[in-house]
């Protein structure tokens, strides 16, 4: 299993330093982000959970706005290792980085369905995430006037995997993990078919990898219910037409919250 995980680690880094080099009609940009993200579990019964996630993020440091999103979602924990949800998106991505990807920001809207699953190796917890992204994804055309405007949206399919290594460093006397690190990539990858009639939009970009993370970092549990992750990310974003490719060196700083609402069983 070890030297599977490996190989995918290895694949999606050659990948991504393959692509760099690919196209020569490709532009290559690079734009130092800083992500601030939160996410939040919270148990409504012993097995289903209300999850909402939102980030602000921003290029170049904080000179520039990058994207905003927000993301709740229904989970189920279907078996003691995997965890399915059903969820929804909202993205805004702004301009940003010379030359940049977009002419003025763009929002989208996703539905979304996803697997998790987690598996315990002594200290190492390995977790494999799949979802599957329908996106509605707004198009900007130029007017009478030169100005750009949301025309119409389109159907765009993404499909993502992410595989994570968790491993404790420091525990407190009860065993209980307070310094953790961790390890892991993302892959995004886009899926569906090419238009051939003329003048109907594509859903599908000219690269299979709509993106891919390279991440490393470390997190710390101050008690069961409240967590802070900051984490490394090397992101690297092919714009539709592949005629950009950005390579951004992330800092990720991640607030993370489990809470429950469930009722207690009472044992008398």
């Amino acid at each position: 299993m070890y030297k599977n995980i490996s190989k995918f680690l290895i694949i999606n880094v050659l990948v991504s330093a393959i692509s760099m080099n690919s196209f020569a009609q490709t532009k290559h940009t690079s734009n130092g982000d800083i992500w601030l993200h939160y996410f939040g579990k919270n148990m409504l019964t012993k097995k289903l959970s209300f999850t909402f996630e939102g980030t602000f993020r921003f290029a170049n440091g904080f000179s520039e706005k990058q994207q905003y999103f927000v993301r709740p979602s229904l989970d189920y924990q279907l078996t003691k290792h995997m965890v399915g949800s059903i969820g929804y998106s909202h993205y805004l991505t702004y301009v940003y980085g010379n030359p940049a990807i977009n002419k003025i920001p763009i929002p989208e809207n996703h539905l979304w369905l996803q697997a998790q699953f987690t598996h315990q190796f002594g200290d190492l917890k390995v977790t494999n995430r799949l979802r599957d992204e329908i996106r509605y994804v707004g198009v900007a055309v130029k007017d009478a006037n030169g100005e750009y405007d949301i025309d119409r949206y389109v159907n765009r399919n993404r499909f993502r995997y992410m595989l994570l290594f968790n491993y404790p460093i420091i525990k407190d006397e009860k065993k209980a993990t307070k310094l953790f690190g961790i390890l892991g990539d993302e892959a995004f990858l886009n899926i569906g078919s090419i238009a051939s009639t003329p003048n109907v939009d594509k859903n599908v970009g000219a690269t299979l990898f709509n993106q891919n993370r390279l991440i490393g970092g470390f997190g710390y549990n101050f008690n069961p219910h409240n967590q802070v992750q900051l984490s490394f990310i090397n992101q690297n974003i092919w714009n539709f037409s592949n005629t950009i490719e950005e390579s951004n060196p992330t800092v990720r700083l991640s607030y993370y919250t489990n809470l429950s609402f469930a009722k207690k069983n009472k044992h008398t």
